[in-house]
């Protein structure tokens, strides 16, 4: 089993070859350079206003096998801490911060869950997990679920009624959260679409049960592992980019200024390993698992899935994946994009309809939490659709 250190880059051996993905220009992925040259501008700008959509930001889009673009901005670590009075950011001196990089790790936040959602359709494709069999059948421990006849499909697709969280991080100890995993009902109509990060979660306890490994050794072995990506991984993972000065009452937790542990309350009470929250990540490795599904599961010589196993993933209405959402991937939603973003600024589009994907990476809760922007996540991905030659 690898040490968590190991799996946020660290270390750990690549026993495949390193992925293909290359480094070229936008000419040459067949990409127009003034649009990219515009996303790279106003990618940047997002870091340098009086009040900043994020302190700081990392961008990586391309083509085929191409990476056309890859570019960081402002700062990993700008902030000592927030200060409620002014509502302002108490700035660390100019040598004490931390430049944001191409290769600064993210808490990812909810882009966990596609990891968990890839974990899930390799169980399906190997045949020990059923897309429409009932939760109670592999967890009768969990009542709730049990009794209501969850399934499978709708924890992939936030169709089970669930609530969409619970206060986990309030519970005294392990037990407590576990028991309130279990007696907690759908209380939404099953079918009705209702985000919820307890799918995740259980959908976490349904392939450990199956299985009888924990998340992260499933997802660094199914997934990041063969991939090469060996930046990717469950925290702690020091080198991170910064999050929030996480403080009652605008945050569920007092636990100060975060760097390199889950930003997560839930997934932070939980271990750092969750379902929904806790991997960390660079824009260059989740350009890599893009990529691998563009081409049906397969990258270099390592294949995660099938091509049919991905095809069940990215179509509607998608597995763990959301699809076509303009709100986020701009103008290049509309003929079966998929994609997520995660709370900390973290978000991903892939478009298999042009062969491009952009990874969009910011500190957006640093220091502290606002209401979600994410205008210039869709003017990114608008950026990379018309930059699109021959679409």
């Amino acid at each position: 089993m690898p040490s968590r250190e190991q799996t946020c880059g660290s270390g750990g051996s690549r026993e495949l070859s390193a992925p293909k993905l290359r480094h070229d220009t936008p000419e040459r992925a067949g990409l127009d350079p003034g649009e990219l040259r515009h996303l790279v501008e106003e990618v940047h700008d997002l870091t340098t206003a009086e009040r900043p959509w994020a302190a700081g930001t990392v961008v990586v889009a391309g083509r085929g096998p191409v990476i056309a673009v890859e570019a960081a901005a402002g700062w990993a670590v700008r902030y000592a801490s927030y200060d409620p009075t002014t509502d302002t950011g108490v700035e660390l001196p100019p040598d004490a911060r931390v430049p944001m990089t191409v290769d600064t790790p993210f808490d990812l936040a909810s882009l966990t869950k596609l990891f968990t959602a890839v974990a899930a359709v390799q169980q399906l494709e190997r045949g020990t997990l059923g897309i429409d069999a009932r939760v109670g059948a592999y967890l009768p421990d969990f009542r709730a679920a049990a009794e209501h006849g969850v399934t499978v499909r709708e924890l992939l697709t936030h169709t089970s009624g669930l609530r969409p969280d619970l206060p986990l991080y309030a519970c005294s100890d392990d037990e407590e959260r576990l028991a309130m995993l279990r007696a907690e009902p759908p209380i939404g109509v099953p079918g009705t679409y209702t985000y919820s990060d307890l799918n995740l979660l259980l959908l976490q306890h349904v392939l450990e049960r199956v299985t009888g490994r924990t998340l992260d050794v499933l997802v660094h072995e199914g997934i990041t592992r063969p991939l090469g990506m060996t930046a990717t991984g469950f925290g702690p993972c020091p080198g991170a980019a910064a999050t929030e000065d996480q403080r009652r009452p605008w945050a569920k937790a007092d636990r100060g200024m975060l760097r390199g542990e889950v930003h997560d309350e839930n997934a932070w009470a939980l271990g750092g390993v969750a379902g929904h929250a806790g991997l960390f990540s660079t824009g260059r490795d989740l350009a890599v698992f893009c990529r691998t599904l563009l081409t049906g599961g397969s990258h270099g010589p390592a294949r995660i899935l099938g091509p049919d196993f991905v095809d069940l993933l990215l179509t509607p209405p998608g597995l763990g994946f959301a699809l076509d959402q303009p709100w986020f991937m701009g103008e290049l939603a509309g003929r079966g994009a998929a994609g997520h973003t995660g709370f900390t600024g973290t978000s991903l589009v892939l478009d298999r309809a042009t062969d491009t994907f952009l990874v969009l990476l910011a500190t957006t809760v640093h220091p502290r939490r606002r209401p979600s922007d994410n205008r210039p996540r869709a003017a990114a991905a608008t950026r990379v659709a018309r930059a699109v030659r021959g679409a």
